[in-house]
């Protein structure tokens, strides 16, 4: 996977729905450990609630849980569950939580509650695409500095940092087909002197 959808922040927002009161909230997770401590700080949290329901999503082993919390089968876990898979999102993490209000919604008006408290969360989380990159870096001369600087970003790349001693390392993350657009451009503007480490690779955010 080169490409992933995850939300961005922590966040949450609450509506009503017949007196009940319902909170979504969703968080970005790398792990089933994270993800499980997550629900557990808000059970903890909204102790008093009638349901907790969660589901989440991690790219590592393809996890996929969810859990009613006491609601109908299939009426909470699953619904909330479906809206992180169609929404595209992994290494993503959403609790809707709910106070009863009385009324009681039925089968079909839970479903549609705990998915709208679920797109709610994600909403307010923002989701954003991950992409995965090189990471990478060269080293050149004070006077190629500026040039080099620039060309990164022309091709593509996104420079994170810029070591200054007796030359000047540029860190930056690019993907691979940048990449090879800007070695041929990098050969001409240094006449071949200056060429790309990679050490590694990494997701971020793509804008």
């Amino acid at each position: 996977m080169t490409e992933y959808k995850t939300v961005l922040n922590r966040a949450s927002g609450e509506f009503t729905e017949r007196r009940s009161r319902f909170i979504g909230h969703a968080m970005p997770v790398k792990t089933e450990e994270e993800a499980v401590a997550f629900i557990n700080e808000l059970k903890a949290k909204y102790w008093d609630a009638s349901h907790n329901v969660y589901a989440y999503t991690l790219r590592n082993g393809q996890v996929k849980r969810y859990s009613d919390d006491g609601e109908p089968q299939g009426t909470a876990g699953i619904p909330t569950l479906d809206v992180l898979l169609k929404s595209g999102v992994t290494d993503t993490v959403v609790v809707v939580t709910r106070y009863f209000g009385g009324v009681l919604l039925g089968a079909g008006g839970l479903v549609r509650a705990y998915s709208h408290g679920a797109s709610l969360a994600l909403e307010q989380a923002e989701i954003v695409t991950m992409r995965e990159c090189l990471l990478a870096e060269l080293s050149c001369d004070y006077n190629q500095y500026g040039r080099l600087q620039a060309l990164v970003p022309e091709c593509g790349g996104v420079v994170d940092d810029a070591q200054f001693t007796d030359q000047v390392k540029i860190c930056f993350h690019i993907t691979g087909e940048e990449l090879e657009r800007l070695q041929p451009r990098l050969a001409d503007a240094t006449c071949g002197t200056v060429t790309v480490t990679k050490i590694g690779k990494k997701f971020f955010r793509v804008f």
